[in-house]
């Protein structure tokens, strides 16, 4: 399986977040490329460098007004004085129906969901070229590879179509299945990262071309909270078309396996013509975020769950966060998938 991954995804560089209030180190680090690197080579997997795509597949799922945001907000902040180093907000819209502030600090809490995104001066092409990882993965599989994997970093399920959030800007595993619909009738989504994939359900909650299914831990008492839960199904005509497994904290193997047997069954029930499995490795029992306890052993039967499907399918990266297992889940996941 090809590997589509770029050097320039490494300089996004975030300092902090806030966790519970208090300022922390921000777990998003370039690092993670380097442990997932390795877990990819071990897997036989070869490392290509993506083309520059050009912001078209990312306007396919994002808006322009988003996208203009992301591309000056960091000069424009800096402009402000008093400004921190990183681009981040402290006043968030109550309801974003209103008007659009014209100042960079409105923007940004219009923009950006909480403070776990910071935008430095890299943060942009680092984006994008995590974006253009995903649409050169997705275009070997329209040309015929059965699966190819996109090391996307940084990560994007968290991202809405105008609204970073969650260490997200893009959201990568949205943009690979739209571009799969450039030959896909219908496409199906399977998350089986720790958190939710808000930004994936909330860009196709009324579509019902593309089949967003979540595994996760319960929102109720774990990010992102407000998004997630079991009878969130879809509204218009995407109603029936998104369906979330919420696992209780610490599920491991059994656990997430049995609800993986629900998720591909419903994928059956939709009949894609492919798929995107946006892949977090933070469900691992070692992982900092400590959610859920899936081993490393069973990323591997997980895979091999998935690729019973027969699909062609597009791997996004997004969650896993700096342990000494992060490789080897990848590894065991490759291994399994190609099995």
């Amino acid at each position: 399986m090809k590997t589509f991954y770029a050097e320039e995804q490494k300089r996004h560089d975030p300092k902090a977040f806030l966790s519970m209030g208090a300022q922390k180190p921000n777990p998003e680090q370039p690092e993670r490329v380097e442990r997932l690197l390795l877990g990819a080579r071990a897997a036989g997997s070869a490392i290509h460098r993506p083309a520059n795509y050009g912001l078209g597949p990312i306007a396919a799922v994002h808006t322009p007004e988003y996208i203009e945001f992301l591309t000056h907000i960091f000069e424009r902040w800096q402009r402000m004085e008093g400004a921190s180093a990183e681009v981040i907000p402290n006043i968030h819209p109550f309801a974003r129906n209103g008007s659009y502030p014209a100042g960079a600090a409105g923007q940004a809490g219009y923009h950006m969901a909480d403070t776990a995104c910071p935008i430095s001066a890299e943060t942009f092409d680092s984006a994008c070229w995590s974006a253009w990882s995903a649409v050169a993965a997705t275009e070997a599989v329209l040309s015929g590879e059965p699966a190819a994997y996109a090391l996307c970093r940084p990560p994007g399920h968290h991202a809405f179509a105008d609204v970073a959030g969650g260490f997200c800007f893009f959201n990568n595993s949205a943009i690979a299945a739209q571009r799969l619909r450039a030959t896909a009738s219908r496409v199906a989504i399977l998350d089986v990262d720790l958190h939710h994939g808000n930004g994936t359900q909330g860009i196709f909650y009324a579509r019902s071309d593309v089949l967003t299914v979540s595994l996760h831990a319960d929102p109720s008492r774990f990010y992102p909270f407000f998004w997630g839960h079991a009878d969130e199904r879809g509204e218009g005509a995407g109603l029936g078309y998104n369906y979330n497994l919420p696992l209780p904290r610490k599920s491991g193997d059994p656990e997430f396996l049995e609800a993986l047997d629900h998720a591909i069954s419903r994928i059956q029930a939709f009949s894609p013509d492919a798929l995107v499995v946006a892949l977090g490795l933070d469900a691992f029992e070692g992982d900092p975020f400590g959610g859920l306890s899936v081993t490393t052993p069973g990323f591997s039967p997980i895979a091999e769950a998935i690729a019973r499907l027969g699909l062609p399918t597009v791997i996004v990266q997004e969650g896993g966060y700096l342990c000494d297992a992060l490789g080897d889940n990848l590894t065991a996941f490759l291994a399994g998938f190609a099995s």
